[in-house]
């Protein structure tokens, strides 16, 4: 069934497909990127509490589950991302029956996967965490750590889907109070839990999924309340098979991608590993500071992701295309901006968000940190590209791109690593999101302007029977 107008007047949504474009993409991003600081927020506590209070062998016991766990949680995330771009197509479309239905699909199949996730991870943790070569001093602690996180996935899963569903229909902001709720809990648990009642990384994994399971409950009783027009009945539920496929296709799609790159990152850090707990924790330090200052791009690939989603599914192909040059522009300049901020302050940040103490340790994550955001240019058009395809339908280009990152990271933990030690940890992204950079760009001129101009084709074609 089509509608003309959109669900419900006094649900906060936003349509994209009129007015100014970037001022729509940032209303969006604005508040998602506030978000995802306060979700990093929740990992960069963790590191900062246990490393102030129990020194950075705990940093390190941190930071060797931080890809393993990344492989997991990100497997459904990226299912649950690939379900939202369906959503946010129907909602484009001004599909009512079809925006409920891919919610009811989203919803099963989030379920679903997360558990079958969640139960394969809690029986393999250990072995997984030996074939990583985690040093035997910060084995115990790692294993604890990460079989908490992987035991409350769900609660995270749960919060990413409520979040999509909301930002399909261009709401990001009521996430975000949820979402800044949370990280207060979750603070104020890890300095009660670890410092307080001292149980030292397994309190700050107790905490954040506390913290997080808050968000999402929080959350979605938002939507019960303010969005039941669009929510999925036990009709819609039996009903959705048909769009299963499309969400299956897109959802896996997605998953594929975000699991060749953390599988690339977990290979990776198994290399890394071996260079001892100095270098784990260096490694560590780096890896959350690149995490928070890389959330502009991100936030702004994500929006822009939504824009396209809605823009495509209304067939304004034309107001696509004139956006993406202006959205590249604005993420090139935050990412020359961030690349001045680490060469100027990169030491001090260290300190401040790890509480790491080594001098080793911080002059390693230092310089990590140069070779990253030297090249955050180059990450920054690869995100932008990937997400406009992303939203477009165009599934192999991404993927294939993920697969020059695993092979690429591969190289470097059999080859390079073994050869220049840390050096080659701090070398290997950078070159990788330059490689991919190019692809994209080259993979973007083939695919996808063929496809503008056919799109472009059928709407003028559709205007001119109007007519």
């Amino acid at each position: 069934m089509q509608i003309k107008e959109r669900p419900a007047p006094a649900m906060r949504v936003q349509d994209m497909t009129e007015g100014n474009p970037i001022q729509l993409i940032l209303r969006i991003a604005i508040p998602l990127f506030i978000g995802n600081i306060f979700q990093q927020i929740y990992t960069m506590v963790d590191t900062m509490v246990v490393g102030h209070s129990m020194g950075d062998a705990a940093i390190a016991a941190v930071g060797a589950t931080s890809s393993l766990y990344g492989l997991l949680v990100n497997f459904a995330s990226g299912m649950n991302s690939g379900y939202g771009i369906v959503v946010t197509r129907h909602f484009g479309a001004r599909d009512a029956d079809g925006l409920k239905r891919s919610i009811a699909g989203m919803a099963a199949l989030n379920v679903t996967v997360t558990a079958v996730v969640t139960a394969l991870s809690l029986l393999f943790l250990r072995p997984l965490l030996r074939y990583m070569n985690t040093p035997e001093a910060i084995l115990s602690q790692a294993h604890t750590y990460i079989a908490i996180l992987c035991a409350g996935m769900m609660a995270t899963i749960c919060y990413n889907m409520f979040s999509a569903i909301l930002r399909a229909v261009g709401n990001s902001r009521s996430p975000l109070y949820f979402l800044v709720i949370s990280c207060f809990i979750n603070i104020s648990l890890d300095l009660v839990m670890v410092i307080g009642l001292r149980l030292g990384v397994a309190g700050a994994a107790i905490a954040t999924v506390i913290a997080q399971g808050v968000s999402a409950l929080l959350c979605g009783i938002y939507i019960f309340k303010n969005y039941r027009a669009m929510l999925p009945t036990k009709e819609d539920f039996r009903q959705m098979g048909p769009i299963l496929p499309e969400m299956l296709s897109t959802g896996f799609a997605m998953a594929l991608m975000l699991c060749v790159v953390d599988l690339g990152s977990t290979i990776f850090q198994r290399a890394n590993n071996l260079l001892g707990e100095t270098y784990i924790a260096a490694h560590t330090a780096s890896r959350r500071i690149i995490a928070i200052m890389m959330q502009p791009l991100h936030t702004i690939g994500v929006a822009n992701s939504t824009f396209v989603g809605q823009n495509w599914g209304a067939k304004k192909v034309d107001r696509i295309r004139s956006t993406l040059k202006k959205v590249i522009g604005v993420e090139l300049l935050w990412a020359v901006f961030a690349c001045g901020v680490i060469w100027l302050f990169g030491g001090a940040l260290v300190r401040f968000t790890t509480g790491a103490s080594n001098e080793a340790t911080i002059q390693n994550a230092v310089l990590s940190l140069r070779f990253h955001f030297s090249c955050l240019p180059a990450l920054a058009v690869l995100l932008c590209l990937r997400s406009s395809m992303q939203a477009m339908g165009q599934k192999t280009a991404p993927v294939i791109s993920s697969c020059i990152e695993l092979a690429l990271k591969i190289v470097s933990a059999g080859w390079l690593i073994p050869r220049i030690g840390f050096l080659g940890t701090c070398m290997t992204e950078p070159v990788i999101w330059v490689v991919m950079m190019a692809f994209l760009i080259v993979a973007y001129q083939v695919q996808v302007r063929k496809r503008f101009q056919l799109e472009g084709g059928v709407v003028a074609g559709e205007a001119r029977l109007q007519q």
